[in-house]
């Protein structure tokens, strides 16, 4: 096997499993009732250093690699996915450019706070017109001086309502384009011609918060510019690619939980004198989705474990997230039916996984593109 199991990580990953389901599973319908994670919700998240996951020691965090984090990840998937979506892309896409590509100067300004989820983080790429196709920002950034003028719009931006730091992408140079002509920016909030837009009003993801980002010759010092101007596309990628296997592993978690669900409930609802568990229609449904969770794992924990070891695990990441997102879809279907009216109302969580699943095919590069880049990878051998 490729993985071998860190004995701190495991510990942490029963630590992790023990406040999902005491601290935050308890109150996983009023997050939906209400469109609020409770405070002290996040505060024990806090103290558990689950906003520091990928953040070196040095900074506070608690450094875990790539597939550290996936197992971490793996055990909140099995809670709302509004709550987890607010660590992940704080922790995933938000923080991991400026770990992995900021200036000394940046990252012992910011990263501590990150670290401490003092400060909260978000990735800004898409656009109204620059979603899938990411090369074609409008977004733009001109030096003025010792700064840089920002103007452009940004869209549906996890985090943007409640996020201090902004990893933001502009164009710098239109003829160069995603060669060599996107730089990747810290933008923080209160900077000068710099607003949050309306909060969207989503199909899911409750407690999680999407807005659009307006920029109007927004101030940005030199300083803030994140690895070499230019080079912001290709920053942007290797970014993405480690988000998707993050969201990858939230997805198993998220299937290991409907699973468990829908086996209690298969044994416990009768129908026709008997447990529908002894239908063979039922079992067949278990079975397919236990044996594609499992399998959706083992793509993730692969790709985790070549970007650890310093491989290019563009098409595996790609891999990891299509499939898994795909399956988690597919998982959260059969438990409705396994459920029937009961899997159907609102006040019962299989409802909500199955809304909340719905956009795993779509953020953070929808599956027609995953299927692009694997297609692509291929070809290119």
């Amino acid at each position: 096997m490729f993985i071998t199991k860190d004995p701190e990580v495991e510990q942490m990953k029963m630590m992790v499993r023990n406040y999902v389901e005491k601290k935050v599973e308890p109150y996983a319908q009023q997050i939906e009732d209400d469109d609020k994670i409770p405070q002290h919700v996040i505060d024990e998240a806090k103290e558990l250093g689950l906003f520091g996951l990928s953040i070196p020691e040095e900074y506070g965090g608690i450094g875990l690699n790539t597939v550290g984090k996936a197992i971490i990840l793996e055990q909140l998937g099995r809670t709302h996915n509004g709550f987890v979506s607010l660590i992940s892309a704080h922790t995933g896409i938000g923080s991991t450019g400026l770990v992995q590509l900021a200036s000394p100067y940046l990252k012992e300004k910011f990263l501590p706070s990150l670290a401490s989820g003092k400060k909260i983080a978000a990735f800004a790429l898409s656009e109204p017109g620059a979603g899938s196709d990411a090369t074609n920002l409008s977004t733009n950034a001109v030096k003025h001086g010792g700064k840089w003028l920002v103007n452009g719009t940004k869209h549906f931006i996890t985090n943007a309502p409640i996020a201090d730091v902004f990893t933001v992408f502009a164009v710098t140079d239109k003829e160069k384009g995603a060669k060599g002509g996107i730089t990747a920016f810290l933008i923080e909030k209160g900077f000068p011609g710099f607003t949050v837009g309306k909060v969207d009003k989503k199909m899911g993801l409750r407690g999680s918060y999407t807005a659009q980002l307006i920029f109007d010759n927004c101030e940005v010092p030199d300083e803030n510019v994140i690895g070499e101007v230019g080079m912001g596309y290709m920053s942007a990628l290797k970014i993405l690619g480690e988000g998707r296997v993050g969201l990858a592993a939230r997805a198993v978690g998220s299937c290991d939980k409907l699973i468990e669900m829908s086996t209690a409930y298969a044994k416990e609802r009768i129908q026709f004198g008997k447990p529908i568990a002894d239908n063979q229609a039922i079992q067949w449904m278990l079975a397919d989705m236990a044996t594609e969770t499992e399998a959706a794992r083992m793509l993730t924990l692969k790709a985790a474990h070549m970007i650890d070891n310093g491989e290019k695990a563009i098409k595996e990441a790609s891999m990891a997230k299509l499939f898994a997102s795909d399956v988690f879809n597919r998982v959260a279907d059969k438990a409705v039916q396994i459920h029937g009216g009961m899997g159907y109302v609102g006040e019962y969580p299989i409802e909500r996984f199955y809304r909340d699943a719905r956009i795993t095919k779509i953020y953070e590069g929808t599956n027609e593109i995953q299927r692009l880049i694997i297609a692509r990878k291929l070809l290119e051998a």
